[in-house]
């Protein structure tokens, strides 16, 4: 009987440490997951406040071209620049569009600068069934435009590819929309501009540019944290009521003293 009783100890002994290193491989793996989350939401919330600076900041000179190969999003994107130069018309073109003003298109017209280099510029919003033609305010006389500086979104739109042949623009790609139109020397950038206070109807709507950016990291830190606890808890719990053993028989003491 002892034999039986010492075997039966040794497989809840196993079976004990199996479950304690499960548990404690939950565990960190959680928590690890939590940390994780806790540090994003700090980048996160930095980031924020860097681009919020950017936005409401003065103007400043847009990147020169031998800047932009050392561009980079988490550096430039939404910074409050100006460019000056003089409209290419002939390059205008219309890129879909679903705003808070419903769906549409963006009308993206390259600046051409007194150095030679282009800067695409999204003048703003226009409704479905609005025809370049239509487009105000290009005279061919110099301008300077005030914006926030955005980089290229190559490859297309959810589910779509650009088509550059039959003119079916789903996002901003500045090198396919360069390519096509035949542009050099184009920023791999372009500026969303600012609203134009008592624009021409005929004018498009600038200003639309969305900036949000998700923050829902501390949700996420508690949650892998809740689940660290609940693994820990389950681990000791499980434990213990292995560590009780099996029930003795009736009468087994009776049996080992006979």
């Amino acid at each position: 009987m002892s034999a039986i009783l010492g075997a039966s100890s040794n497989a809840i002994s196993r079976k004990k440490f199996a479950v304690g290193v499960a548990a404690a491989l939950g565990v960190a793996l959680f928590v690890a997951l939590g940390t994780w989350q806790v540090q994003r939401r700090a980048w996160k919330l930095d980031l924020i406040e860097r681009v919020a600076r950017r936005v409401h900041a003065e103007p400043v000179a847009a990147p020169a071209p031998e800047q932009w190969p050392q561009l980079r999003a988490v550096d430039q994107e939404y910074r409050h620049v100006r460019v000056s130069g003089i409209y290419q018309p002939a390059a205008q073109t219309l890129v879909q569009a679903v705003t808070e003003r419903g769906p549409g298109h963006w009308l993206l017209t390259p600046l051409r600068q007194p150095d030679g280099s282009a800067v695409w510029i999204n003048r703003g919003f226009v409704p479905t069934g609005w025809r370049v033609e239509d487009a105000a305010g290009v005279t061919g006389a110099p301008v300077t435009v005030t914006g926030l500086l955005r980089l290229s979104e190559p490859g297309g739109g959810f589910l779509r590819h650009n088509d550059p042949a039959a003119g079916r623009w789903y996002s901003r790609d500045l090198q396919a929309l360069s390519a096509a139109h035949a542009l050099d020397r184009a920023a791999p950038f372009f500026i969303d501009v600012e609203a134009a206070p008592g624009a021409s109807p005929s004018e498009p709507i600038g200003g639309l540019t969305v900036i949000a950016f998700p923050n829902n990291h501390l949700v996420y830190a508690i949650t892998w944290y809740t689940l660290a606890l609940m693994v820990a808890a389950a681990g000791v719990y499980v434990m213990r009521v292995d560590g009780r053993g099996p029930p003795a028989a009736a009468g087994s003491t009776r049996a080992d003293a006979d």
